[in-house]
């Protein structure tokens, strides 16, 4: 079992930056390749990045190439999502994921976070 907590979310402005935290409880985090997935209001879960279990291989959805950057640090059990340049359209819940295979799918991910809201105004 794998216990998922985001942080890190919050409102800001349109050209700022944050950066999301999502810390695993368990000692088999670097086991799992993690993914980052977003939710608006009134839209389906979106794919928005993942990475691989040593950090090697990443990949993006094409609406946050170039802005967003993921990131791991297995020693302290935590994946982050740097996010620059953010927009009005990024404004969503954003959710980690824990999977075995590194995935643009949900069905892909076992375990998720509860989510932490980030709003980007105009």
């Amino acid at each position: 079992q794998v216990q998922l907590v985001e942080s890190g979310g919050g409102l800001v402005q349109a050209g700022d930056s944050l950066r999301l935290s999502c810390t695993a409880s368990g000692r088999t985090f670097s086991s799992y390749a993690m993914g980052w997935f977003r939710q608006g209001s009134g839209k389906e879960r979106e794919f928005v990045s993942a990475i691989n279990w040593n950090g090697k291989t990443t990949y993006y959805a094409d609406s946050v190439k170039g802005r967003f950057t993921i990131s791991r640090d297995n020693a302290k059990n935590t994946v982050y999502l740097q996010m620059n340049s953010l927009k009005p359209e990024d404004t969503a819940v954003y959710y980690c994921a824990a999977g075995v295979g590194t995935s643009r799918e949900r069905y892909e991910y076992r375990f998720w976070g509860q989510g932490t809201q980030v709003t980007v105004s105009s």
